[in-house]
């Protein structure tokens, strides 16, 4: 049964994968709304200005649109009575700056109306909150349509969790059609932002159900964070990458050769040979691919299971169905 259920994902996943994947391209509305990057660039620095912290729940949240029902916006929509969307699920309760993307969707209703998607829209504002803090920018083809569907058991199911090892990871990124190297390159993007003491509490108190702590992480690092995450701390949150983390930069790296990556997740990449290459390769600075890579894979993701020509729809409100 279990089995059966798997190839129903992958199945499903492939699908959406291949289909509507014609219709994106850099420039698509350079006729029909030739200002849309300028306004949404424009927007996102407000929010950013005021609020760097931003800048990483908008990329979470792109990455959470994408990994379920794929790149249509559908973490976007809001819950109705008759149902609960991917919105309030456990792992995107915690996802921030949906006013950014309602801003944005209100500027261009005004000069454009009905013609850019609120998909396309994230999928722009998560690129301009990592440029606006000093990451890289990279070319975004346009052309998604927005989705008319949005369940909450879908995101938790489908998300990956900080908790996640290596072969749970691969599998999760593989039936998206992403690889081994989009895997390491994307979690890069764990250089900014913050994070809840509980999703890595149990590997500095209980990891394998005994109350012991996790041998794959840094035993100073355990006690450091020990004085900041208490036992069955909550509220509590912290920095991913201290230090840096309203910057994007390679730091992220730095911190999982040390062993010091706050997830169970981020331990992972060490227990591969591919992604622990890709790690250590991103040491020196100088001579780092990462901002390159991150671009080339953030472009692939966006890709996922997108809807273009008459599929779904130009949403008039990100939060609502027409």
């Amino acid at each position: 049964m279990a089995t059966l259920k798997f190839l129903s994902f992958l199945i499903l996943q492939l699908f959406l994968i291949v289909n509507n994947c014609e219709g994106v391209e850099v420039g698509f509305y350079k006729k029909t709304c030739p200002n849309v990057e300028a306004i949404v660039k424009e927007t996102t620095k407000h929010y950013i200005s005021i609020a760097p912290t931003l800048a990483a729940p908008l990329l979470r949240m792109h990455f959470h649109d994408c990994f379920v029902r794929g790149c249509d916006g559908s973490v976007l929509l809001n819950s109705t009575k008759g149902n609960k969307a991917e919105k309030d699920a456990i792992p995107n309760q915690s996802l921030r700056g949906f006013q950014v993307i309602d801003a944005a969707k209100s500027a261009l209703e005004k000069k454009c109306p009905g013609i850019v998607s609120c998909s396309d829209i994230l999928a722009l504002a998560a690129r301009d909150a990592v440029s606006l803090i000093n990451g890289p920018t990279w070319s975004v083809p346009l052309g998604r349509r927005d989705g008319r569907v949005s369940i909450l058991s879908e995101a938790s199911k489908n998300l990956p969790t900080p908790f996640d090892n290596f072969t749970t990871l691969k599998t999760t990124f593989g039936a998206l059609g992403l690889n081994v190297k989009d895997l390491v390159v994307l979690s890069g993007g764990h250089t900014i932002g913050m994070s809840h003491c509980f999703s890595f509490s149990s590997r500095l108190y209980n990891f394998t159900g005994k109350g012991d702590m996790d041998p794959n992480m840094d035993q100073n690092y355990i006690n450091h964070m020990k004085i900041k995450c208490r036992p069955a701390d909550v509220t509590t949150i912290v920095e991913m990458d201290p230090g840096s983390f309203k910057s994007f930069d390679t730091d992220y790296y730095t911190m999982v050769s040390k062993r010091r990556g706050l997830f169970a997740s981020d331990a992972a990449l060490l227990t591969d040979t591919q992604t622990k290459h890709y790690v250590l390769s991103q040491l020196n600075p100088h001579g780092s691919t990462f901002f390159k890579d991150f671009g080339e894979s953030m472009v692939k993701m966006g890709q996922i299971g997108i809807l273009t020509g008459r599929a779904g729809e130009i949403r008039k409100h990100c939060g609502f169905r027409n």
